[in-house]
């Protein structure tokens, strides 16, 4: 039986007084996967940022790897284990990409040189600025400076945004190999539901800030009713909406 990890308990948050999350429920395990899903809007950014400790808690739990981190500041939820890389990145441009890497890294089996073989783009560039960097390397380094942190979940919103297809099928095959070789859970939000639904073991679909379908990754991929009613996917293809 997997150990749980993460457990969210009748959360409601959103941004000083107003709520954008209404009563959340779902637990995580240990070596678990988590698509986040739902349209442009429903509170998936916000239910991410909650976990990481940005947004206005308003009532409700989370519990992480057994340890009340409902009111524990975001630099020591990012101690305790848990890696964010926001849809902004985050990482410091005026600094290389060494150095942004050196700059948060906490002890464990994650390292300078382990996060050079797992981003061999960013070995290359590593005297560069972030500045320096095109989008798609700056989400390499994003990603990589979460795991220099040494996580025990990782938290990604929306890392294949914006990026040209062959950074997109890198960074998925970044993904594959942490799922496949690392044993690290996480929890990923992502347009395109497709991409990420073969790599997760459960999803989580949000509309109006609360859970409306909760299952294995399996079930909602096979199920083109389920996805395009929920989350406008048809003909194997992502819908934006507004």
């Amino acid at each position: 039986m997997t150990a749980e990890l993460l457990r969210i308990e009748k959360l409601v948050a959103g941004y000083g007084e107003a709520r954008v999350l209404s009563e959340i429920d779902f637990t995580l395990g240990e070596g678990q996967w988590l698509a986040l899903l739902g349209r442009n809007g429903t509170g998936k950014t916000t239910l991410v940022d909650t976990i990481a400790g940005v947004t206005t808690l308003h009532s409700g739990t989370i519990r992480f790897a057994g340890t009340d981190i409902t009111r524990m500041r975001p630099e020591r939820r990012a101690a305790a284990g848990i890696g964010w890389v926001p849809q902004e990145r985050n990482i410091f441009r005026s600094l290389t990409v060494e150095e942004n890497l050196t700059a948060i890294s906490r002890p464990g089996p994650w390292n300078i040189e382990r996060a050079y073989g797992m981003f061999p783009r960013l070995k290359e560039r590593r005297g560069n600025l972030g500045s320096q960097l095109s989008g798609g390397e700056q989400q390499m380094l994003a990603i990589a400076r979460a795991l220099m942190l040494n996580p025990k979940l990782l938290l990604l919103d929306e890392p294949l945004e914006g990026l040209a297809p062959v950074i997109v099928d890198e960074l998925l095959g970044v993904l594959r190999r942490l799922v496949s070789d690392e044993g690290m859970s996480a929890i990923i939000i992502e347009q395109k539901a497709r991409k990420v639904l073969p790599l997760t073991d459960r999803a989580v679909i949000l509309d109006r800030g609360a859970i409306v379908w909760e299952g294995e990754s399996a079930t909602l991929l096979s199920d083109a009713g389920l996805l395009e009613r929920h989350i406008g996917v048809a003909g194997g293809k992502a819908l934006r909406v507004g």
